[in-house]
């Protein structure tokens, strides 16, 4: 049975305390085998490319989906099967990785700003500005009183994008320490996934509390009646895919959105053979 309430199961009530060692990573409720979810998933994924087709259509909307995690809890992974059936001309993905000398020549949200998606696009950041007071605060790249003023900016910042029309999705997709140490050894045991393997990941791994307090910081400050976040439990690969599915198929459906009119009268057209 389809739990139509899924989508908001998980959102982050803006203004309320989260402590993100509350939260279950493995939490899959109301379902317990991914074997109950197939059909629901396959569902979803199907009305996704119909409604992405209509937002592109209708040219009114555009969709910013954000994606963060900590490493191996599956950014990549949820936009391969969750947008897999979509058409990529109007789904560009974006990951932003370290900053270019251009872009740090410039005000940190410059490139953001961007790569935002226009009207009739669904977007995707594989990472995001939020990388500015995660990465950033973590190694001490920018003192306090500089990332700590980020929150209010980035919020000012997505208030100015949902005023011109995007429609901003944010999930974190949160995995347990010991998660992610099955996933980091899955990589490190399969030799066809060793390029998927970086010494630098036990670094950022040894950082583990750090970043919990950064993002735990990052998700109350930044959950916005405009942009708010959604608490992704991640260890079920099978509820992260259908969790985020549901919430952007439940988002496009809310536009109400009817196919455009046709720039001709096509009523007595006639294709001659």
């Amino acid at each position: 049975m389809k739990d139509t309430a899924l989508h908001l199961r998980h959102l982050v009530k803006p203004g309320q305390k989260l402590h993100l060692k509350d939260v279950d990573p493995g939490d899959t409720a109301p379902y317990k085998h991914k074997d109950e979810v197939q059909e629901l998933l396959a569902d979803d994924k199907r009305d996704l490319v119909e409604l992405q087709e209509l937002l592109y259509a209708e040219g009114k909307h555009s969709v910013l989906v954000v994606l963060q995690a900590m490493d191996t809890a599956g950014k990549d992974a949820t936009i391969q099967h969750v947008l897999s059936g979509v058409n990529p001309q109007g789904c560009p993905v974006t990951s932003f990785k370290v900053p270019t000398a251009e872009e740090i020549a410039h005000d940190y949200l410059w490139r953001v700003h961007q790569a935002v998606p226009g009207k009739r696009m669904l977007g995707v950041f594989n990472r995001s500005h939020y990388e500015d007071v995660l990465v950033v605060r973590v190694h001490n790249l920018v003192p306090k009183d500089v990332w700590s003023q980020r929150y209010a900016q980035i919020n000012a910042f997505e208030k100015h994008l949902t005023e011109n029309g995007v429609t901003i999705l944010k999930f974190f997709l949160h995995i347990s320490k010991d998660e992610q140490k099955k996933r980091l050894q899955a990589r490190l045991d399969d030799p066809q996934k060793h390029w998927k393997f970086a010494v630098g990941d036990l670094k950022e791994r040894a950082l583990w509390d750090q970043y919990m307090e950064a993002y735990e910081d990052a998700l109350n400050h930044t959950s916005t009646p405009w942009a708010p976040w959604y608490l992704i439990p991640a260890n079920r690969k099978w509820y992260r895919n259908l969790t985020v599915a549901r919430v952007i198929v439940e988002t496009l459906r809310g536009f109400k959105m009817k196919w455009p009119e046709p720039a001709d009268d096509l009523s007595g057209v006639v294709i001659e053979d």
